[in-house]
């Protein structure tokens, strides 16, 4: 018996609504259940516990292992408590403290208008004020000087170089300059540059040259005054997965991840003159990364399905053969641009309180959060929870001066500048 015509179109939504639901159970399979892509080692809670840097499970070849540090107080010292990420420990919750001993530490307002740009370079702690254009270093007593009288209207975007003496300067139009503080002149750049990287001698940057044609995109390299500039690789589809970062030995200058499956992704290192440097494995995607203070390690973050979709912290050897070795998780859900090394072993970052599951995709999901502030020390291998602000705070960038005295950072809601004291 042959069907009407709104039987067909009944029979027609059946059929559409069966295959939208299967094709959403697949979906639900590969990228959240996960059981059909392979998982990296989980978590030890036994070791996240006690404080102590797990080190990744070996990973196509490319990882040593060790054996795990051993946290202060774990082996019966009592000079230090084992704690549990997220634990507060205040010494007294009704008292902030003057200065980070691990519970509610006092909070100095140092900058009342709103900035970008915070860095800690030679020339001191610097910043962009957006409301007057200026740009200013604060002073050993904390108080704001000008940089230079020349006014930059709507900024959008700053990089500052190692030294502290140029940077370049990005508007909301894609208009780019290098701007020299020290000789008050300025470099126009290309407007389809992208991404800036400066070198350690402050003297070349290095971009993504972003052409309309796919085969005139390039990583470009151009001296600080614009008078040489060369295509260092060609990337044409690729430009996406590129990321300059000029490390401060001078032998990088960039990565390109290729990915492996939903849980990973190896990454790749550019060298200035084509090195064939050994390749590392990230464990997941959102990858972003910061160098130590010799470029000989990696600091960096990335979220997979173990994590919950939230950006994890990990440590990697990153210098010559080395490469890939001493891979290890920290254990602190944050992203590697809230972190600041103080020195070649230890770092600062800011940690928010919580995070809720699928912030490494959508960053705006931690908008709302408020961080605390850990110190993760490299070589005895212990994270710490030294303050909490005596505020909630969403922060957005960390710097500590080198005798570890104070710890600056921005809140990125306000764009105020804050300090507390470390020592």
């Amino acid at each position: 018996m042959a069907l009407s015509d709104k039987q067909k179109k009944l029979s027609l939504v059946i059929g559409f609504i069966l295959i939208t639901v299967l094709l959403g159970y697949l979906l639900f399979r590969v990228f959240f259940n996960g059981s059909l892509i392979s998982e990296p080692e989980p978590f030890d809670p036994e070791i996240v516990a006690t404080g102590t840097l797990p080190i990744a499970g070996e990973g196509e070849g490319q990882t040593e292992t060790s054996t795990p540090g051993i946290l202060p107080g774990s082996e019966g010292d009592s000079s230090s408590t084992p704690w549990r990420p997220g634990d507060t420990m205040p010494p007294d919750p009704n008292e902030p403290s003057a200065q980070a001993i691990g519970g509610v530490t006092e909070v100095t307002l140092v900058v009342d208008r709103p900035t970008i740009g915070l860095s800690n370079s030679s020339s001191g702690i610097q910043y962009y004020n957006t409301d007057d254009g200026l740009f200013y270093r604060l002073g050993a007593d904390g108080q704001a000087q000008k940089i230079s009288d020349q006014v930059f209207f709507s900024v959008q975007n700053v990089t500052w170089a190692p030294d502290g003496k140029k940077a370049v300067l990005e508007y909301p139009d894609d208009s780019k300059i290098l701007y020299d503080f020290d000789k008050e002149k300025q470099v126009s750049f290309p407007a389809h540059w992208e991404e800036f990287s400066f070198s350690p001698q402050s003297d070349q940057v290095i971009t993504k040259s972003i052409g309309l044609d796919p085969n005139n995109r390039f990583l470009t390299i151009a001296s600080d005054d614009g008078s040489q500039v060369y295509n260092l690789e060609e990337i044409g589809t690729n430009a996406d997965r590129v990321t300059p970062g000029w490390s401060p030995n001078n032998q990088i200058v960039a990565t390109y991840t290729r990915s492996l499956d939903f849980n990973r992704q190896e990454v790749f290192f550019v060298g200035l003159h084509g090195e064939n440097f050994k390749s590392t494995i990230v464990e997941g995607r959102g990858l972003t990364y910061e160098w130590s203070k010799t470029g000989d390690r990696l600091l960096y973050s990335a979220y997979n399905v173990n994590s919950d979709l939230k950006p994890l912290l990990w440590i990697v050897d990153a210098q010559g053969d080395r490469i890939s070795q001493n891979r290890q998780s920290l254990g602190l859900n944050t992203w590697a641009d809230k972190c600041a090394f103080a020195n070649n072993t230890e770092i600062y970052c800011a940690v928010p309180t919580e995070l809720e599951e699928g912030s490494g995709i959508f960053r705006s999901l931690a908008a709302n959060s408020h961080d605390e502030i850990y110190k993760i020390n490299l070589e005895n291998r212990t994270r710490t929870l030294i303050a909490i602000p005596d505020g909630q705070y969403n922060i957005n960038q960390v710097v500590v001066d080198e005798s570890q005295n104070k710890l600056t950072f921005s809140d990125s809601r306000t764009g105020n500048i804050y300090q507390l004291k470390l020592k």
